[in-house]
C-alpha cells in the first residue's frame, strides 16, 4: 500500500502535472527554456540530498531500530511540500521551485526505508512476489489518482468547479491545485496500513557496538565498515553496478520519452494518455514478473525485460505517429515495474537483513545516480549527429553493458554471503516498551 501511496507523487507531481504547472504558471515569468532548465535543476539537486543522505540515515535506521520513523519524517516532509503546492500562484517560481524540491527529498526519502522493510516482511521464496506485488499495487495507486486529476482538470464542470473563458486566474488554476492537494492527501492516508500492520525490524548490534553509543557515530563507522567489507557481499556490490548501468538506460527512457515525442510532432493529450497507459498496462505485467520469476529464475526475467528495453529503443528510432508511440507505451508499461521490482528484490536477497537500511542506502545512491549518464549521451549523440532518433540508439549500450554485467552475478553465492554475515551478527536484542 506504501507503494500505492507514494505512486502519486511520481505521476501527478514527478511526470504528468506539476512540471507543465511550473513552466506555463510558475514560470510564467521566464521563457519556457528558462522554466525547464529551473526544474531540471531542482531535480538535480533533490538527486545529490539524497545521494548524501540516504547512507548515513539508513545504518542509523538500522543501529536505532527506527525505519519506520524515518519513513514518516521524510513522508510528511514530503506530503507537506505537496500540499503546499496549493498555494503557488502565477511567476512563483522560487516557492514553486522549492516546494518540489522538498516533495522529492520527501518521496525518495521515505523509499529508501520502504524498501529497507523488504527483506524483513517477505521469505526469500517469496521476496520477489511481493516486490512486484508492491510495483502493481502502485501502478494501481498512481494510475488511479491520476486518471482523477486529468478529468477533473480537463472537465472541471463535471465536478462542480469553476469552468468557462470568463474566469480569474486563481479559478482558472483549481482544478489544478487542488490535484496538488490531492496527491498528499492520498499519500498520508495510503500509508496508514504500513504504520499499523507492518512490524519495526528489531536492531541488530555489531559484535562491537553497544546500546547507547551515538547514533550518528555509529552510522559513519558502519558505513566505513561496509566499504572495507564489500568483498564479503561482492555478489551484491556487482549487482549493484549492473542496476546502475542498465537503470540508466531506463531512467533515461522515461525521462525524455514525452520530450522526443513532442519533437516528433506527438500532441500534449496523445503524451498524457500514454503515461496512463503505462500505468495500467503495467499492474497486471508488474504481477507476472513475479509470477515468471518464480519458474525461470530472478536474473533470466531481468534479462527479459532489458532486451524488451533493447527493442523499444529500436523501435523508436522508426516512430512517427501518436499510435507508434502508444504501441511503444504498451511495450514499456509490460517490462517497466517488473524489471525494476525484480532488481530490487534480487537485490534485497543478497544483503544480510539486519543492514537492510544501510544497503538500501547505497541501493538509493545508485538508483539516484542512475538517469545521470544517459542524459548526457542523449544530448551529445544528438549535438554530434544532430538527430534525436540517433540517441535512442545510443541507450542501447546501456541495457548490454549492464545485462553483462549482471550475467556475472553469482547470486547463490550473494545470498549464502548474506545469511552467513546475519548469523554472524547473533540474535536480535530484546525489545523494551
Amino acid at each position: 500500500m506504501y507503494d500505492w501511496a507514494n505512486s502519486a507523487v511520481q505521476t501527478t507531481i514527478m511526470v504528468a502535472v506539476f512540471p507543465i504547472y511550473f513552466v506555463k504558471v510558475a514560470g510564467a515569468d521566464l521563457p519556457p527554456s528558462g522554466a525547464t532548465q529551473r526544474l531540471a535543476v531542482v531535480n538535480t539537486v533533490a538527486l545529490v540530498v539524497i545521494a548524501l543522505l540516504s547512507p548515513v540515515l539508513g545504518a542509523m535506521s538500522d543501529y536505532g531500530g527506527i525505519k519506520k520513523r524515518l519513513l514518516a519524517a521524510f513522508m510528511i516532509l514530503g506530503a507537506g511540500a505537496v500540499a503546499g503546492m496549493f498555494f503557488v500562484d502565477r511567476g512563483e517560481i522560487v516557492l514553486a521551485s522549492a516546494l518540489f524540491l522538498v516533495s522529492l527529498i520527501g518521496v525518495t526519502g521515505s523509499i529508501v526505508f520502504y524498501e529497507a522493510l523488504l527483506p524483513h516482511i517477505a521469505a526469500p521464496h517469496e521476496i520477489d512476489r511481493v516486490s512486484t506485488a508492491g510495483y502493481a499495487m502502485g501502478y494501481v495507486g498512481g494510475g488511479i489518482l491520476l486518471a482523477l486529476n486529468l478529468a477533473w482538470i480537463q472537465k472541471p464542470v463535471w465536478f462542480g468547479l469553476p469552468s468557462g473563458e470568463a474566469l480569474g486566474e486563481s479559478q482558472a488554476t483549481l482544478p489544478v491545485r487542488l490535484a496538488f492537494l490531492s496527491v498528499a492527501l492520498w499519500w498520508l492516508a495510503f500509508s496508514i496500513p504500513l504504520f499499523r500492520r507492518v512490524p519495526e525490524p528489531s536492531p541488530r548490534l555489531e559484535p562491537d557496538e553497544r546500546p547507547g553509543q551515538g547514533p550518528i557515530r555509529v552510522a559513519l563507522l558502519r558505513l566505513a565498515e561496509t566499504f572495507r567489507e564489500l568483498r564479503s557481499y561482492r555478489q551484491a556490490f556487482l549487482m549493484l553496478v549492473a542496476f546502475l548501468i542498465y537503470n540508466d538506460g531506463i531512467q533515461t527512457i522515461i525521462r525524455m520519452a514525452t520530450a522526443y515525442g513532442t519533437e516528433i510532432g506527438i500532441g500534449q493529450n496523445s503524451l498524457i494518455g500514454a503515461i496512463l497507459l503505462v500505468q495500467f498496462v503495467g499492474i497486471p505485467c508488474s504481477f507476472l514478473f513475479g509470477t515468471l520469476a518464480g519458474r525461470i529464475g530472478t536474473k533470466q526475467a531481468i534479462f527479459l525485460g532489458l532486451a524488451a528495453y533493447t527493442a523499444i529503443s529500436v523501435l523508436g528510432y522508426f516512430m512517427t505517429t501518436a499510435t507508434h508511440f502508444y504501441m511503444l507505451a504498451g511495450l514499456v508499461g509490460l517490462v517497466q515495474g517488473g524489471t525494476q521490482a525484480l532488481s530490487r528484490s534480487l537485490f534485497a536477497s543478497m544483503i544480510p537483513p539486519h543492514k537492510s537500511g544501510e544497503f538500501f542506502g547505497f541501493f538509493s545512491v545508485f538508483e539516484k545516480a542512475a538517469g545521470i549518464f544517459g542524459p548526457l549521451i542523449f544530448a551529445g549523440t544528438i549535438a554530434v549527429t544532430g538527430s534525436s532518433r540517433n540517441s535512442l540508439l545510443a541507450i542501447i549500450g546501456f541495457f548490454v553493458v549492464g545485462a553483462a554485467l549482471l550475467w556475472r552475478v553469482d547470486v547463490a553465492e550473494g545470498q549464502k554471503a548474506a545469511r552467513q554475515a546475519y548469523q554472524a551478527a547473533g540474535p536480535a536484542p530484546t525489545r523494551i516498551s
